[in-house]
């Protein structure tokens, strides 16, 4: 489908403001991803070879958020695009979902084999790479509070253009901090107690973690691509604006995602009084995130 007209389906206003510190906090994220995983291959530790992959889920999402700033700002006003650009970010979502799903159950496995037959874990070593590893999830928190915190300051009256992926990106360094902080515990307990098989068994977490994530977002992203996962209360409250017209009848309604937050109508409605489609479309001007509207109108 091709739309011929110029309407602005552009979903990442002013992307620009977050779009540095994404870029910022991947770098850093990417780095000690490598560099957990490698050691945890190296000095055996399930722990933080879990603790990077769990590094790398989020490092996918910083990706695609970044991916998704710069697609959607380059194709805005594409004319080949029919809803706009707001669904590629889903689309790689979903693939990174599933990826990280394989991943997951690798690392399951290989941890379940390590508790049947342990390896000698070089625990100092293992604990000093979890500790940078954390220090990177702080600092990057810190950096992605700050950016949020300033634009919301600055733009506090219009809520509804926050960047959501910013904050987004705020919360998976703060889950990267709580696993790293769980990956050193169960280094240090292994080290001070000789509980070897914490290790392994925080490679399980780990791995059950990111599927929990995983099967999130292929949920979430899913119902998206599909056309579906919209509020019911989001057709109720449109039905309710235009029928608390007495002459106006709701008789066809779909709702449909076109970008997180933002949905697409076609509506049909019966009117007893003259009403244009322009006069319908305009009570439905109140309801966020209806960002392409089409109304037709059956007089009876």
């Amino acid at each position: 489908m091709t739309h011929c007209d110029l309407h602005d389906h552009d979903f990442l206003h002013n992307s620009e403001h977050g779009e540095r510190q994404v870029l910022m906090v991947l770098g850093l994220t990417l780095v000690t991803m490598v560099l957990e995983i490698g050691a945890g291959l190296i000095f055996n530790s399930m722990a933080l070879t879990a603790d990077g992959w769990h590094m790398g889920t989020h490092a996918a999402a910083f990706g695609i958020t970044i991916f998704a700033y710069r697609y959607a700002r380059k194709h805005a006003k594409n004319p080949r695009f029919s809803f706009g650009t707001g669904k590629v970010s889903v689309l790689g979502g979903f693939a990174s979902a599933v990826a990280l799903g394989v991943v997951a159950i690798l690392m399951a496995v290989e941890s379940i084999h390590r508790i049947i037959e342990p390896q000698d874990i070089r625990f100092n070593e293992a604990i000093a790479v979890a500790v940078i590893g954390l220090v990177v999830n702080l600092a990057s928190a810190f950096l992605l509070k700050g950016e949020h915190h300033h634009h919301h300051g600055h733009d506090h009256a219009h809520s509804d253009d926050e960047d959501h992926n910013l904050k987004a990106a705020y919360f998976h360094v703060l889950a990267d901090a709580v696993t790293s902080i769980a990956a050193i515990a169960a280094l240090i307990f292994g080290r001070i107690f000789g509980w070897a098989v914490l290790d392994p068994v925080m490679g399980i977490v780990g791995s059950l973690v990111i599927t929990k994530w995983a099967v999130g977002l292929m949920k979430e992203t899913s119902g998206i691509l599909l056309d579906g996962s919209v509020d019911p209360a989001v057709c109720e409250k449109i039905q309710q604006t235009v029928e608390d017209e007495k002459s106006l009848k709701v008789i066809d309604l779909h709702v449909w995602a076109v970008a997180p937050g933002h949905h697409a109508v076609i509506l049909s409605v019966d009117s007893s009084n003259g009403w244009t489609p322009p006069q319908v479309k305009a009570l439905l001007s109140g309801i966020g995130h209806l960002v392409h509207v089409n109304v037709e109108v059956h007089r009876v």
